[in-house]
């Protein structure tokens, strides 16, 4: 009877015991390791010195350079029929932009007529004279104010012609065509079908070639004391929120904006492959050194908030990556800084972080 009882006890013993082998082993967990392909996504920097600084922050406006464009006034009055072109758009040296009916170009086609109608008699009265001067009926004098007169009535019908060759006229389509002055970029654009153009209008258009454009800064009062000319800052747009563009402060205003309650400083900046565009809105970070002091710092972009708190990506190895809590005592656009808790030469991770860490927490 007791080996009876022993035998099943033994066998339930060997099955939860081998049951127990194979759980372990299926939730054992593997260690995070980057791979190949995610390591090819992120950048890791070293942790360094550098001289403390805060950031200033000023909102501007893209704007074209005005030392470099070309308005267009009309020399003419009259009424647009036709337009060709729109704001932003590319245009080359003579290319046809607009129509404009105008009775001025009625008075010239008929003076032109008429100078040529009178040029007509004025040869034939020539020819006469001269037939005369050489018969002895006509005198020196008549036949030099003969010549005279000609000349006169050539040199009206010239005068007409260079002004319908200037304001570009059709006498096929009776109207003036507004033609390009030069080649660039339309930056401003008041002219429509159907509007009135008279003396006191002001520029159809403006041309541009976008090589250079300035941003407008708005500066308040309290910083002041912290913007100065020939001060190099970084420029970044909405349109390319992780591109930061040089530029230097070029001029400042001598006197505050009356509408707006700022001082301008006008940036001049080259335009590398036409990004930036007048209209755009922009944000200008100017760095104040703070004497000198060197503190350990960390691209700020390398920082992950999680849980209200401050974390960086600390870089061993592939398998080896430490989520570090971090309390920087100095904060600025670019840079934050430490006193503690960070090493010089530690690497971390500052380009595509979350990943990492998401995967780590999970």
């Amino acid at each position: 009877m007791k080996k009876l009882i022993l035998l099943p006890i033994l066998g339930l013993m060997l099955v939860y015991g081998c049951g127990k082998k194979e759980e372990i082993k299926d939730t054992k967990e593997e260690k995070f390791c980057i791979d190949k392909d995610l390591k090819e996504k992120i950048t890791i920097e070293p942790v360094q010195k550098r001289s403390v600084s805060e950031s200033i922050n000023l909102t501007g406006n893209i704007t074209y350079d005005a030392d470099h464009v070309v308005q267009f006034n009309s020399l003419v009055e009259g009424i647009i029929t036709k337009t060709t072109f729109s704001l932003g758009d590319y245009v080359k040296k003579g290319q046809i932009l607009a129509e404009i009916k105008s009775t001025e170009l009625n008075s010239m086609q008929s003076e032109s007529k008429s100078f040529q109608s009178q040029i007509a008699v004025a040869q034939r009265n020539l020819q006469s004279t001269k037939s005369m001067f050489e018969d002895g009926i006509a005198s020196q004098k008549d036949l030099m104010q003969a010549q005279s007169e000609l000349d006169v009535l050539k040199s009206s019908l010239e005068n007409v012609k260079a002004n319908l060759a200037m304001f570009s006229a059709s006498s096929e389509r009776s109207v003036f065509l507004i033609k390009a002055p030069t080649e660039g970029y339309i930056v401003a654009k008041n002219i429509s079908p159907g509007m009135q153009i008279t003396d006191g209008s002001e520029p159809l258009f403006t041309i541009s070639d976008l090589k250079e454009i300035w941003v407008l800064v708005n500066v308040y009062t309290s910083n002041l004391k912290n913007v100065s000319e020939n001060m190099l800052v970084d420029v970044t747009t909405p349109a390319y929120p992780d591109e930061i563009f040089k530029g230097k402060i070029k001029m400042m205003a001598k006197v505050f904006d009356a509408d707006e309650h700022v001082l301008k400083a006008r940036i001049v900046m080259e335009n590398k492959n036409l990004k930036l565009k007048p209209g755009m809105t922009a944000d200008i970070i100017i760095d104040k050194s703070k004497g000198g002091e060197m503190l350990v710092a960390v691209p700020a972009k390398a920082v992950i908030f999680d849980n209200n708190r401050d974390h960086i990506l600390i870089y061993k190895n592939d398998c080896t990556i430490e989520t570090r809590e971090v309390n920087p005592i100095i904060k600025n656009n670019n840079w934050i800084y430490f006193d503690k808790g960070v090493n010089e030469g530690e690497m971390v991770i500052t380009k595509n972080q979350l990943l990492i860490h998401e995967r780590l927490k999970n």
